[in-house]
């Protein structure tokens, strides 16, 4: 397994969707690796920080100069009041 095999598969095996067969050679690369074996621990420390940050709401003006924005760029011309709805984080 080259480097760039085992990079382009990190994310499956973080979400434990891989073949047993993959997550053995990749296991194997990144015993010999260390550069891959940083790099996997940086995108496990990243995606655990992205989703500790959560969703951050983005100000009423600045949403509705977006929308006007988009959809005059669009071609509709018709920006809608009406937010969509957000999941709440309890």
């Amino acid at each position: 397994m080259t480097c760039k095999d085992a990079i382009d598969i990190l994310a499956e095996f973080l979400d434990q969707t891989l073949a047993p067969s993959d997550i053995e050679q990749l296991e194997v690369h990144l015993r010999d690796c260390a550069p891959c074996l940083a790099y996997l621990n940086t995108y496990r420390k990243t995606r655990r920080l992205v989703g500790e940050a959560g969703r951050v709401e983005m100000p009423d003006e600045l949403e509705s100069r977006l929308r006007k924005f988009l959809l005059d760029e669009l071609g509709t011309g018709q920006a809608s009041s009406r937010r969509p709805a957000t999941p709440q984080n309890d």
